[in-house]
């Protein structure tokens, strides 16, 4: 097992399986909240299902309508358990806040998005700035 501290994030201590991409991420333009995928096409992670996935992101993008959409997904029941970024921007921290989602930034050890790869399992623990690696 491997720990890497963080800045403290928002949301509760989750696990689940990572889904990585060196990428930016928009929760209005990247995803279709209703399928539960990433949807837009230039997006390295294109197709694929972000629902229960520890997503791990380079930076956030967008503004108030991408905050709103945390919380949108959640009411669909397609969310990510958490979403770990290089650097998230404060709308957003302010939407995973309001969605009760997990979220946490600015990785000590460096980039997260070569930290953690797609497939390990991790548990983000926001409260403490953690993030562990289990598999």
């Amino acid at each position: 097992m491997k720990i890497l501290q963080c800045h403290k994030g928002v949301g509760p201590t989750v696990t689940g399986e990572a889904l990585v991409a060196q990428d930016n991420f928009s929760a209005r333009y990247d995803l279709d909240r209703f399928n539960g995928i990433f949807s837009r096409p230039k997006h390295q992670l294109f197709g694929q299902s972000y629902n229960q996935k520890i997503l791990v992101l380079n930076t956030a993008k967008g503004g108030v309508a991408s905050a709103w959409m945390l919380n949108e997904m959640k009411s669909y029941g397609l969310f990510p358990k958490a979403i770990l970024f290089n650097e998230a921007n404060t709308i957003l921290v302010q939407g995973a806040a309001l969605a009760n989602l997990s979220m946490c930034d600015r990785f000590i050890d460096g980039d997260v998005t070569e930290l953690i790869t797609t497939g390990q399992k991790v548990q983000v623990n926001p409260a403490c700035g953690e993030v562990r690696i289990l598999g």
